[in-house]
């Protein structure tokens, strides 16, 4: 039987002390499937960025168990996190984090050399759609042609799982949805779990899995039996 990507027990997060600590997560039980396009959705201060960010090995959890596999993150030294995150995780944010004095090529580059195995520049720009553009500057491309950078940088290293937060977020519809077909080709063509946060219901249509947070609780754990293409999605 396949492991599951992720599974938490117990995951709390509290961030200050005392009458003004704050509950981020409030002791989350919680299995992720490999392989499958999972949205977080719920609204802002829900707790669904701050599970992206711990599971991701950026930031730690307060109480509580999380695996990736069988490796145990909530025991990991912050250089072994260091490598889970090289070796396993692709991240891509709702602000593009490019350099602006590289072209896109060279801001894939920046991953590819410290990747494992990584895939070439040209490929995996090729593969988000943007083979004649890899010699052009941040500065000269849009929003949605920077975001795919993004996308290619944080493929680019083959990683076994996607993070993105709110990757739509600063984009209109048209450019959204191309962002979102990548994210879906990504998952068909490289078997990458997709683990995506977004406050927007309709683009949960095109996941295999929605969780739905609340109040840093899961309220409801939803399998898409009718997935939506990124094309046919409202937005």
């Amino acid at each position: 039987m396949q492991l599951p990507a992720y599974a938490t027990k117990g995951l709390t997060k509290v961030y200050g002390e005392g009458r003004s600590a704050v509950h981020a997560l409030r002791g989350v039980d919680l299995e992720i499937p490999a392989g499958e396009i999972v949205v977080l959705l719920g609204p802002s201060g829900s707790g669904k960025s701050t599970l992206l960010n711990i599971i991701g090995g950026l930031d730690r959890g307060t109480a509580g168990e999380v695996l990736f596999r069988d490796q145990r993150l909530h025991e990991m030294s912050d250089a072994e996190l260091t490598r889970y995150r090289r070796d396993h995780v692709g991240f891509v944010f709702q602000f593009y984090n490019l350099m602006p004095s590289l072209t896109a090529r060279e801001n894939v580059e920046l991953v590819t050399e410290i990747a494992a195995d990584p895939m070439d520049p040209d490929e995996a720009l090729s593969l988000v759609g943007l083979k004649e553009r890899t010699d052009h500057f941040p500065a000269q491309l849009s929003g949605g042609e920077q975001q795919r950078v993004a996308i290619a940088r944080a493929i680019a290293k083959q990683p076994d799982v996607l993070f993105c937060d709110e990757p739509t977020g600063a984009l209109d519809s048209a450019t959204g949805r191309s962002v979102l077909k990548v994210l879906a080709d990504v998952n068909a063509r490289l078997g990458s779990t997709v683990l995506m946060v977004t406050h927007a219901s309709s683009q949960a249509q095109m996941a295999d899995r929605v969780i739905h947070f609340a109040d840093g609780n899961i309220g409801e754990i939803v399998e898409n039996r009718n997935k939506l293409t990124p094309e046919q999605i409202a937005w």
